[in-house]
């Protein structure tokens, strides 16, 4: 079949490649229909790696997926050919005990789709799991089910937040999985979210949501308008979706007493976590790690209109030109947050 594959850093190629998916009881084989360009694509093809993850030998790419299905396993009884579905990418091993204990996004021995040395999904087809496989609602269109997956972070973190109706959320970063945050959170009943960033389109782009204030902390001081919007108290929420160092550090000045910080954005370096201003507030503190038991919960909200996932695609290329798509998102503009490929 023919795919895109990352040959090696800062190479890849549309050829032809024999991968051989024998389709158990439990499987379905999908035609794929539209995948998204993540950032950790991105990287995987700009540096060979993320961490530990090395590209040694080649692989496809892409994860955020959704497509047709176009076989069944003998066992599967959830699903039926022609079914239009999503896919949870990764695929945990059902003895462990992270899984046994319903953590399974902690699994270790995860199989996580583009992730080396597993291959991903810019490919015609796919067999997976049926328990990993969702359909899709027909008011929900596939490239909707492609965002599922980055949808998936967001929601996953404004559960783990706990949000009660009428609090006041701050997420610091704009970028995908920033945006997704804030519309998460609105969607769970803040009153209120402040975003910051330093690039404007992407701020612009996140005040279209409805009770959202935009921060470009170029030229704004966060903490003043935090102090303006929560008058004086502070939110009731730090989501630090951006990476960045500097702002993983100041989420404690932000929170009100007793407030919640959730950590989502993968800083490059250790970080200095200030206990001290987080035991004076009594702060909570959770981490997210991809998405658990969630992928229901997104689906429905799409289906339900609750939340809009279509202003943030804003570019979508043609399988043939997947090469030209990948080039465009390591040197995308700032208004560019989501590129899709359209598959054949």
């Amino acid at each position: 079949m023919e795919a895109l594959v990352l040959e090696r850093k800062d190479e890849l190629s549309m050829r032809e490649i024999h991968l051989e998916e024998h389709l158990g009881a439990r499987d379905v084989r999908i035609a794929l229909r539209r995948v998204g360009v993540c950032g950790s694509d991105v990287h995987y093809y700009v540096h060979g790696g993320i961490g530990p993850f090395l590209v040694k030998e080649p692989m496809v790419l892409g994860h955020e997926a959704s497509g047709e299905v176009v076989e069944i396993g003998s066992a599967v009884d959830t699903l039926a050919v022609g079914d239009r579905v999503c896919m949870e990418p990764g695929v945990p091993d059902p003895h462990s005990r992270p899984t046994r204990l319903g953590k399974y996004n902690l699994d270790p021995a995860i199989r996580f789709w583009a992730t080396p040395p597993v291959h991903g999904v810019l490919r015609p087809t796919v067999v997976h799991p049926a328990d990993f496989t969702f359909k899709l609602p027909q008011s929900v269109s596939y490239a909707a089910g492609a965002m599922v997956e980055p949808l998936a972070t967001g929601v996953y973190a404004a559960t783990k937040a706990q949000i009660q109706p009428g609090e006041v959320a701050l997420v610091t970063g704009a970028g995908t999985i920033g945006l997704v945050t804030v519309l998460a959170a609105l969607a769970a009943g803040c009153s209120k979210v402040i975003v910051s960033d330093v690039q404007e389109p992407k701020l612009e782009l996140a005040r279209q949501f409805g009770a959202v204030t935009a921060v470009n902390i170029r030229s704004q001081d966060l903490a003043q308008v935090v102090n303006r919007q929560t008058d004086g108290w502070g939110v009731d929420i730090v989501f630090e979706a951006s990476g960045n160092d500097r702002a993983a550090a100041q989420v404690f000045d932000h929170i009100c007493p007793g407030g919640r910080v959730v950590l989502i954005g993968m800083p490059g370096a250790p970080i200095a976590y200030d206990v001290l201003a987080a035991q004076v507030k009594e702060a909570r503190v959770d981490h997210v790690f991809r998405y658990a038991h969630i992928y229901p919960r997104v689906v429905a909200m799409l289906a339900s209109g609750s939340i809009d996932v279509a202003p943030l695609i804003t570019a979508t290329y043609d399988f043939a030109d997947s090469i030209e798509a990948f080039d465009y998102a390591r040197s995308a503009p700032p208004t560019a947050i989501k590129v899709q490929i359209q598959m054949p």
